[in-house]
């Protein structure tokens, strides 16, 4: 169990340095939460994210990392996505988006990391809460739907 926890441990700070590596200055961009449940692998995940100001027109880059617990396998996926946000007069906005995704799959002492593709399509209000489904194809959980919040 001990040796478990620390893989996890690892993996966290690793996916968390790719992540921050690759994203513009903390100054130009709000930071997240997310949680949810996944199909196939059948899991509960957590996570954070960071999301730009618009890149071009409504398009952002919201990188994430989830870490999905349960079907006796740990996944960490480090999701670069990038949303469009449709415009609207509403509280509530609505958008869609596509990223790669690198998974990292850990099933009794055996890692393996594998590269996924992911689309979804979320619904975010304006004070920072959101829902979102995703659809991942190649080797990213088959749907995931979460919750979570944006700081801005």
């Amino acid at each position: 169990m001990r040796e478990r926890l620390m893989y996890v441990l690892r993996t966290v700070l690793c996916a968390s340095a790719v992540v921050c590596a690759g994203i513009v200055p903390a100054a130009a961009q709000d930071a997240g939460v997310r949680a949810g449940v996944s199909v196939s692998p059948d899991q509960f995940y957590f996570g954070g994210h960071v999301e730009t100001k618009p890149l071009v027109d409504h398009l952002r880059f919201r990188p994430n990392v989830e870490i999905g617990l349960g079907d006796e396998r740990t996944l960490v996926g480090i999701n670069l996505e990038f949303a469009y946000f449709f415009p609207t007069r509403s509280p509530w906005q609505v958008y869609a988006g596509a990223g790669p995704a690198l998974n990292i799959f850990h099933l009794h002492d055996d890692t393996d990391l594998q590269a996924g593709l992911n689309f979804l399509v979320g619904v975010q209000h304006r004070d920072g809460l959101f829902f979102e489904f995703k659809v991942g194809a190649i080797d990213s959980p088959d749907i995931k739907f979460g919750v979570g919040f944006t700081w801005r």
